[in-house]
């Protein structure tokens, strides 16, 4: 004879007449997965609360940087420069590319870019020689014969200097979506536009006539009268 099931049980009622019905075995396993499935929420909320958390800098996850370097000193050279003025320029370069006579808006790049930077007009004072200083027979007064002033190399500020607008062509757009626009040409028509305008520019003689200035502090300092003779832009 077959055992009865365990998961049957009976009950008469009133009338007498007797109810079978199934417990459910599955209900306490479903009850007791829940608070494994709560309790494994909160540990992956945490741990994605930790590496946010340590992307940011904080937590004890946060990756810290150490750098350990030597600068060393190769050379120290000396200067005999008199940096008497520095021009501030800043210059809009228009340029613009154009691929075997298609249309700009299939192949070709127009772009505005704004440079700004610093030149520097110094005098060499390492030029002198002896026969460009005269001291006369009173010992009262020198004659000075200087060197002419020179321009440096233009120094282009990068943080000033920017992309202000760009027209690209469809082929343009493909191109540099695989590769980083390259923008040191830019930077070299920027520096070379601006050498041309400090050359252009009165800052040759602003750097000749500062010069003379404090020569002719420094030396009446001293107890001389100064006069010069031609250079330094006169």
């Amino acid at each position: 004879m077959n055992q009865p099931d365990s998961s049957f049980w009976k009950a008469t009622n009133r009338n007498g007449t007797q109810a079978v019905s199934r417990q459910k075995g599955p209900v306490s396993e479903a009850k007791s997965f829940k608070p494994v499935a709560l309790i494994a929420s909160a540990v992956a909320v945490l741990l994605a609360a930790l590496l946010v958390a340590s992307m940011l800098g904080f937590g004890p996850f946060s990756s810290k940087s150490q750098r350990n370097q030597t600068v060393l000193l190769k050379s120290v050279k000396n200067v005999s420069q008199y940096h008497a003025a520095v021009g501030n320029f800043e210059l809009l370069l228009d340029e613009k590319e154009s691929t075997g006579g298609l249309p700009d808006f299939i192949a070709g790049r127009r772009t505005l870019f704004v440079a700004a930077g610093t030149v520097n007009a110094y005098v060499d004072l390492a030029g002198l020689a002896q026969e460009d200083l005269t001291v006369s027979a009173d010992g009262k007064s020198v004659t000075l014969r200087l060197p002419e002033p020179q321009l440096d190399k233009p120094n282009i500020d990068h943080d000033r200097s920017y992309v202000y607008s760009q027209d690209r062509g469809i082929a343009d757009r493909v191109v540099d979506a695989f590769t980083a626009p390259q923008q040191a040409e830019l930077y070299l028509l920027a520096e070379s536009d601006m050498a041309e305008a400090a050359e252009n520019s009165e800052l040759r003689q602003r750097a000749g006539e500062n010069t003379k200035s404090m020569l002719t502090s420094l030396l009446g300092s001293l107890g001389y009268e100064v006069t010069f003779d031609g250079g330094a832009s006169s």
